[in-house]
């Protein structure tokens, strides 16, 4: 697939944006369940409860490890474990480990504090070797890393990082606008930790991110201090690509390349660990 076809493809949620959330949630679900890959032979994928919080539970045939949690993205007002499946399964089959996405408490209903605490939760209950998530889930899994007890390996895939404002992000780029973000931000604002810029949320980090999308400056800026002050932190940038397209993992060449290496290197530091 060519990313034009991909981005147009997903554009048309924004054919509704003027309709109830509800309604929006129903379509963005539709629009990314209809390309889901088929899941890897003889992984097991169950709907759970942990520490009082939804979960969907992805166990790969072959297992050589302990679990990893993972928060998905949607600008914490869509999305949930179920949008996000192809990607988590496919986790779970290349790190040969169990995955579990939170089903976190979405946003106007909930106040971010809620959703981070769902997350808190989830991950003081397992005690997993790493924590990831993409976009606004890598903002969680930032504030997870930097706000809890928890250490570990900590994977982020074109996350939110910082107090984004017009002067600090990058570009506007399809899918995503500098505009979109920052009225998201302000639905979160309020309840989302305060932690210090330059100093990194875990010592070991790994990040992707994609070349057209607003918040790689900021990303890219904040994996230079991250480094200054001591962690060991993996960088890709896919090139050609914009924010979403790990939903397009299985069908864009570039972000293939780009989630495989990714993929890879989280593998290598949880085996060495």
């Amino acid at each position: 697939m060519q990313i034009e076809s991909f981005i147009r493809r997903l554009a048309l949620i924004d054919d509704y944006a003027d309709t109830p959330l509800g309604e929006r949630r129903r379509i963005y679900e539709r629009l990314h369940a209809e390309y889901r890959p088929t899941d890897p032979e003889g992984m097991q994928v169950n709907d759970d409860v942990v520490a009082g919080v939804a979960v969907r539970r992805f166990l790969p045939a072959q297992t050589v490890g302990e679990c990893i949690v993972y928060m998905h993205g949607g600008g914490w007002n869509l999305g949930s474990a179920k949008s996000h499946h192809g990607i988590t399964a496919d986790l779970a089959e290349r790190l040969e480990r169990e995955v579990v996405s939170v089903d976190y408490r979405l946003l106007p209903e909930a106040h971010y504090a809620e959703a981070l605490d769902d997350c808190h939760m989830v991950v003081a209950a397992l005690a997993p070797v790493a924590v990831l998530g993409d976009s606004a889930g890598g903002r969680l899994a930032l504030d997870i890393a930097g706000t809890s007890p928890w250490s570990g390996l900590l994977g982020v895939i074109y996350p939110l990082v910082g107090t984004p404002t017009a002067e600090t992000l990058g570009p506007d780029a399809p899918l995503l606008s500098c505009a979109d973000i920052l009225s998201l931000w302000e639905m979160a604002a309020n309840d989302v930790p305060k932690l210090d810029p330059h100093a990194p949320p875990a010592m070991r980090i790994e990040a992707l991110a994609v070349e057209h999308d607003p918040l790689t400056r900021p990303l890219e800026q904040a994996i230079e201090r991250w480094r200054a002050a001591g962690a060991s932190v993996g960088y890709r940038c896919a090139p050609n690509m914009v924010h979403s397209a790990l939903h397009g993992h299985a069908e864009l060449p570039d972000m293939t390349a780009a989630w495989q290496d990714f993929c890879q290197a989280l593998r290598a530091r949880l085996d060495d660990a």
